[in-house]
């Protein structure tokens, strides 16, 4: 099954997002990772399609959303945050439940404590919390900044099983469906990876853009971080300390991953069904 595809215009930027269930159902988000896109979350939202009304955007840069023409100014979690926001607005959505994979999950965190407060009934971090160690985040600065190009998709995928060996067991087709939307062709017909190089100055320009705890603290919905057991990324300390702040987190150790889960698989599915459903 395939969700339906849909395009939205906020803060002057044209927002690619997918849905799926019925329209009428509770709404729940689901917001993808750094360098990734909204088919990411497939599996889950093809489980969870009966219960809730899921809204699954591409961030701007990434996907079939605009790329930024002024990325040092709108490639930042306040603006993210400023979309998240117009997103409901204009899908007429109060109140929504949150699913983030890493970035997804600072946005969650920031437009909770910004823009959408009072509008976030729930929260899952997929391995993201307020403070992220600092080798892991030049590890993504290094390979986002620089998309490797490639002759055929097969190779691609190839790159990406490697660079996301972290994210767990994929299935053969879940490792295609990945390569496949997660590809662009470029002007001289060679295959890269869909998203905006010049979102990870992101990470220069506003250098303390994950610092989050002020807006962490903030929050007082039920909050659910998931931590990939391997994780470089989400420091075990951190995951403690969430879980005595702010809203007071709930945690869970995903076993035989690190950053971040793909939340592909029943026994990670029911851990956020569970939660959901709270």
């Amino acid at each position: 099954m395939q969700p339906s595809s849909h395009y939205l215009r906020c803060h002057g930027r044209e927002i690619h997002y997918v849905e799926w269930g019925d329209n009428a159902a509770p709404p729940l988000i689901m917001w993808h990772g750094l360098a990734r896109t909204c088919r990411d979350f497939d599996d889950l939202a093809l489980e969870l399609r009966g219960s809730y009304r899921i809204i699954a955007p591409d961030t701007l840069g990434r996907g079939f959303s605009q790329w930024s023409p002024v990325p040092d100014e709108e490639y930042c979690l306040a603006f993210y945050a400023q979309i998240a926001q117009s997103l409901f607005d204009q899908l007429g959505i109060e109140r929504a439940r949150w699913v983030g994979t890493s970035m997804g999950g600072a946005i969650g965190t920031r437009a909770a404590a910004t823009t959408l407060k009072g509008r976030i009934s729930h929260l899952v971090l997929n391995d993201n919390g307020p403070m992220l160690a600092l080798e892991a985040l030049e590890r993504i600065k290094a390979y986002a900044g620089n998309p490797p190009e490639f002759d055929t998709v097969t190779e691609l995928e190839a790159y990406l099983r490697k660079v996301y060996l972290p994210y767990g067991w994929q299935s053969a087709a879940q490792w295609r469906r990945m390569a496949e939307t997660s590809t662009r062709r470029l002007p001289n017909g060679k295959i890269t990876t869909h998203y905006d190089p010049a979102m990870v100055r992101q990470f220069f320009v506003h250098p303390n853009d994950y610092r989050t705890w002020e807006f962490y603290d903030q929050l007082d919905m039920p909050t659910l971080v998931l931590r990939g057991e391997n994780s470089d990324l989400l420091l075990q300390d951190t995951v403690d300390e969430m879980t005595r702040r702010g809203p007071r987190a709930q945690a869970a150790i995903i076993p035989d991953c690190g950053h971040a889960p793909c939340l592909n698989v029943p026994e990670q599915i029911e851990i956020v069904r569970r939660f959901l459903a709270s």
